[in-house]
């Protein structure tokens, strides 16, 4: 080292040292990495022993006691894990029935504040089928590929009636929801709502829209939250975490709540049972309808997608309440009149949905007719009828607890 200034020695020496510390830091972040991926896949086993040992004490139905649908058989690779939150709701236990004929293991939680056993029963003790009885607003520890986040009080009464549950369920339970994404690096999907337009000043209504909301009204609550759950989305995306937003407008058909105070189950249980059809306001408010098949497909097309950003799922066919009303008495060959009822507060004039969006990026639009469809929901809302002794009474617009109410 003769005639070699210090400072070169000393230099060396230093370059030498953080070298090797960056050596010696990449191989650990290596030996974490492997680690943690170790430790998600021991979770996902454990995880599956768990609910499978939950569903067994909950619901001990053996399948061989049991015949179900036909589902499809997937490769291991193939078969996701999906959690469907809200599962046992009206649109949930429709997406969850999809999800189980593709062979799919589909886990669903729902503290049943609208959802109800008899949606999903027919799926318990299935292998590929989970029932995790949990309110989201309270952590769980899971380990998923795709979350669809449905849970949440829907209707106006309902959602009145218990505004912090629905408060919560759209922002506390969406960040759990979210954080189990973040964990387990799944895609997640928050069902908003065509209600974030509020009142809207544009119509038809685009995605671009900003809406047109009064935040301290009665609706608020439910309105409020879920634009708020759209900003937790949004907020969550930039930490990484694969999100996706769809804007659901009207929609029916089967297992519909016949208690939940929505236009088209009191239009049809009144028309059934040739009581008065009741209208709030004059009637020429509108509603875009569409059935719950072509939501549940649109649902899958924007989870399975690449669109990040809200997109409007409905069906464009519009009707004034008066024209619903008139179509529901000629559907169900009812003697019912038409009443019209102090118009409810905030209640928006108009609603129907742009979807330009979704028929040009994800090729989706509706395929079932307001029409056939109805024909399917009257058919299902008849059979309610008859397991309640042929008489259901209507709820208003009151705020009213979830559960059937019987003359």
């Amino acid at each position: 080292m003769a005639g070699v200034p210090h400072w070169a020695v000393f230099l060396t020496v230093v370059c030498t040292i953080v070298a090797y510390s960056m050596s010696m830091s990449r191989s650990q972040a290596s030996e974490i990495k492997a680690i943690r991926e170790s430790a998600r896949e021991r979770i996902k086993k454990l995880q599956d022993e768990v609910v499978d040992l939950r569903g067994h004490l909950a619901h001990p139905t053996t399948s061989g006691e049991k015949k179900f649908a036909q589902v499809k058989e997937l490769s291991a690779s193939e078969k996701k894990r999906i959690l469907v939150t809200g599962g046992a709701g009206f649109v949930g236990s429709n997406l969850v029935d999809s999800l189980m004929a593709d062979g799919h293991r589909v886990t669903v939680l729902d503290n049943f504040f609208t959802g109800r056993m008899e949606n999903i029963i027919h799926w318990v003790g299935h292998p590929n089928f989970h029932l995790v009885e949990h309110d989201v607003v309270d952590k769980i520890s899971l380990v998923m590929d795709q979350i669809y986040h449905l849970a949440s009080p829907a209707s106006p009464p309902h959602y009145m009636y218990h505004p912090m549950q629905t408060i919560r369920s759209n922002t506390e339970g969406t960040i759990n929801m979210l954080e189990i994404g973040k964990f387990s690096r799944a895609r997640v999907l928050f069902t908003s709502t065509s209600e974030v337009y509020g009142d809207p000043m544009e119509h038809p209504q685009k995605e671009t829209y900003w809406g047109h909301v009064n935040p301290i009204g009665p609706r608020a609550c439910y309105d409020e939250a879920k634009r708020l759950g759209e900003t937790i989305m949004y907020s969550y995306e930039k930490m990484g975490v694969e999100v996706r937003v769809v804007r659901i407008f009207n929609t029916f058909g089967p297992r519909m709540h016949p208690n939940d105070g929505r236009v088209v189950s009191n239009f049809i249980i009144q028309a059934l049972q040739n009581k008065p059809i009741s209208i709030y306001g004059n009637g020429k408010q509108t509603r875009s309808f569409q059935f719950v098949d072509d939501l549940v497909r649109g649902l899958r097309m924007v989870m399975d997608g690449n669109i990040s950003s809200p997109v409007n799922i409905g069906n464009p066919d519009e009707y004034t309440m008066e024209e619903f009303a008139v179509l529901i008495k000629e559907l169900t060959n009812s003697t019912s009149e038409i009443r019209h009822l102090k118009s409810s507060t905030d209640d928006p004039t108009h609603r129907k949905p742009d979807i330009t969006k979704a028929e040009t990026l994800l090729g989706w639009k509706p395929t079932v007719a307001v029409r056939q469809g109805l024909a399917r929901t009257i058919q299902y809302f008849r059979q309610q009828l008859s397991k309640n002794q042929g008489r259901i009474t209507t709820v208003g617009q009151d705020p009213v607890k979830p559960g059937y109410i019987k003359e």
